[in-house]
This record gives structure tokens, sequence and C-alpha cells, in this order.
């Protein structure tokens, strides 16, 4: 069903407008997992407000060790030195490698964490960018494949040669994470943004109004056009803005479609996920961008027990959005006459 509402599109996170402050409060800024985290927490008490803070850097700096695919002694790392073996990870690590295979195996392979070597092949991890021939991607793509993971309680085994990258969902399993930290805190009233469009919103702002989130054009990076309202939700971007090189007159974005290897091109140039969870967020912003607007929306259809909404931007600029994001938006001034198209 097609309907014209002034609704708006969440894309990247910014903060628009101040509220009502019951207590003063305490703002921290630290850089883990390759992005800027930004934390805001509202407390009565200044004293246990300033204790979860040292808690949440600890729980973060443990989560950026454990999960970087980078560091030399990460589980990860491990994981992917294994040479077939099985590897002893923490608990934590076999809980969200399990939540990620899931999501994998319930989007059949359209998100993959074991597509970390064709990622390394473009050069986006370290930046020297650069076209594989057809002949690599097709040996890449022949190697990326989510079911040959093999977890067995905390033991990890990878087959000798692939190797997996928890990316796409580290920073949404940090930030249900340390959501539950804060609420467990007694802490009402905060705001978790980690970077590269991931964000939580605990409870509303100090004096009862929901969080005012802006939603950046990917058309435009740097502006934003519309505000969505978040209250005890998470939220989660994938966008060919992001992260992308240009050769020889194309653009080639981070984000790749397991099935090839390559740069995905679906239609969309940015897809976004609201949801009670931050790690589901994630993950499916990537597998609905992905997918594409028709997959995607009847995924969204197809799955309610996900509890999750989304908003797919196409690279015409077309806006579409589920029907459960109805009443949430505003369109940002210049934007209004926008037709958003919702999908139920």
């Amino acid at each position: 069903m097609r309907k014209r509402i002034a609704c708006a599109l969440l894309v990247c996170a910014a903060l628009l407008s101040g509220c009502k402050r019951a207590a003063e409060p305490v703002k921290f800024t630290t850089f883990a997992m390759d992005t800027v985290m930004d934390i805001t927490l509202y407390g009565q008490d200044s004293d246990k407000t300033a204790a979860v803070y040292e808690t949440l850097t600890a729980q973060i700096s443990a989560l950026d060790s454990a999960l970087s695919v980078t560091g030399e002694d990460s589980d990860i790392a491990r994981i992917n030195r294994g040479s077939g073996a099985p590897v002893e990870v923490a608990p934590g690590t076999a809980q969200l490698l399990s939540q990620a295979l899931e999501l994998c195996r319930v989007t059949e392979g359209a998100l993959d964490i074991t597509a970390y070597p064709a990622v390394k092949a473009w050069g986006f991890t370290v930046g020297e960018h650069r076209v594989p021939s057809k002949e690599e991607l097709a040996a890449l793509a022949a190697d990326i494949d989510y079911a040959a993971v093999q977890l067995e309680g905390d033991a990890v085994a990878l087959p000798d040669g692939m190797e997996l990258d928890l990316g796409a969902v580290a920073k949404g399993c940090a930030g249900d994470i340390l959501a539950r930290e804060v609420r467990d805190s007694d802490i009402s009233s905060a705001l978790l943004d980690l970077g590269q469009s991931t964000i939580v919103a605990v409870g509303a702002k100090p004096g009862g109004q929901p969080w005012r989130i802006g939603v950046v054009d990917p058309a435009q990076p740097g502006t934003y056009f519309a505000v969505v309202e978040l209250e005890d939700m998470a939220m989660g971007t994938s966008g060919g803005y992001q992260r992308y090189f240009e050769q020889d007159g194309a653009i080639y974005w981070h984000i790749l479609d397991p099935r090839t290897a390559a740069p995905a091109r679906a239609g969309l140039a940015s897809v976004t996920v609201v949801s009670p969870s931050a790690l589901v967020c994630d993950g499916l912003s990537t597998a609905l961008f992905v997918m594409g607007l028709d997959e995607g929306a009847q995924f969204w259809r197809d799955h309610p027990e996900l509890e999750f909404e989304a908003i797919f931007v196409a690279e015409n600029g077309e806006i579409y959005c589920t029907a459960g994001l109805e009443g949430r938006f505003s369109l940002a001034e210049g934007y209004e006459a926008r037709e958003v198209v919702v999908l139920e």
C-alpha cells in the first residue's frame, strides 16, 4: 500500500534539541571499535553516575579488545589464525557469535560474517583501495559461508583460509550491553551514540520528552533531512555514503554482497533499522541494504518476531518506511515536500 505522509528517515545520528534537565549530565567521549563514541548519562546522584561512567568505559575497552579483527590477541584474531582447530573464546564472544550467526541464517546470508577476506581485498581495512578482478572476486565469494563456522559452547572453529569479522554487529552488541548496564544502575535517561550511525536511547530525555535524532541525507552527508523520536529504542544505519572510494568514474562502497564479494548494488543509498536491540539494528541494516527494497520489505513482513522497523532510501532519492514508524517522524526544514511511501 502506498500513501503520502510527512514522516522522516533515520540514517545517521545527530542530536537536535535540548531539554529541561533534571540533573547535570555526565558526558564522555572515547575511541573504540574504529569510531568515536559519545555517551551522555543523566542521574540524580553525580557520584553514582560517575561510577557508571567508569564501568561503561571498562566494558567498551573489554569489548574492543575481544572483538577487534586486527588486535593480535583478540578472540576474533585468534579464531582467524586457528587453521581449522577449535579456539576457546570468552563466553561473551561466543554468545555474540551465536547471535550473529542466527542473523546470518535468518537473512539467508545477506549478512555474512565471513566476508572479511573480500573486505581486505578491496582495501577497506587499510585504506589502500583497489578493484579486484572478476576471477579474484569469484574465488573470494566461494569462500564466504557463515555456515562453515563451527560453534560449540565457547569453542569456535573456522576452516583454514577463511576469516570472520564481527564489525557489522559489534557496535550493536556494545550498545545492548551498555544500555543494560545503564538501566541496571537505575539511570533512566541516557543517550549512547556509538558512532557510524549506531545509537541507543535509554528511556526518554529528562523531563519525559523523546530523544530527537537527526537523519543524514545520504545525498548530502553532513546535513539532515528528518527527525525521528526515540525512547528506549536503538537505531542503526548502513549506507554507501559512509565509506567508499572512486576509481575510473565509478564509486565502490564498503558494504559487500556476500554472493559476489563486490559492493552491493540493489538500488539503495541507505537503510536504517529501528528496534529495541542495537545488535538487530546493526546486523539487519547491512542485510537489508544487500537485499534491496523489494526483498527487504518482504523480509520485514515475514519476520515480525525480530521486532524491527525499517527505512529505505533509494539511490534515486525515493523514501520508504515501514508502517510501524508512522507518527515518529518529522521532515526537516526544506524537506517538507518530500514524499514518503509507507510499506505495509
